[in-house]
């Protein structure tokens, strides 16, 4: 429903309540317009605080650490790999 919706329950709750001299045997209308304006304010309030959970972001700062290691002797030459490498195109 959002600000719009609840500024617009609390206003026709105003109405009912404070300039409307109706009277109904089975309707109170000053009830239905504070009940109106209760809602109204409710509605306010919630999406206040929606909007402040969806505002507070949670930062991960992700760090990758790389190790070298070093031979004691000296570099150590790459390993040959494990499978032997199929032949060049004849030619």
């Amino acid at each position: 429903m959002g600000i719009g919706g609840g500024i617009f329950l609390v206003a026709i709750g105003a109405i009912l309540a404070f300039a409307v001299r109706a009277n109904f045997s089975w309707l109170d209308v000053h009830v239905v317009g504070w009940i109106l304006m209760l809602s109204g304010a409710t509605v306010l309030a919630l999406t206040v605080w929606f909007w402040q959970q969806r505002r507070v972001r949670h930062h991960l700062t992700l760090v990758e650490e790389t190790q070298l290691m070093h031979h004691p002797t000296g570099p150590v030459p790459p390993e040959p790999p494990d499978a032997e490498l199929p032949a060049g195109p004849q030619g």
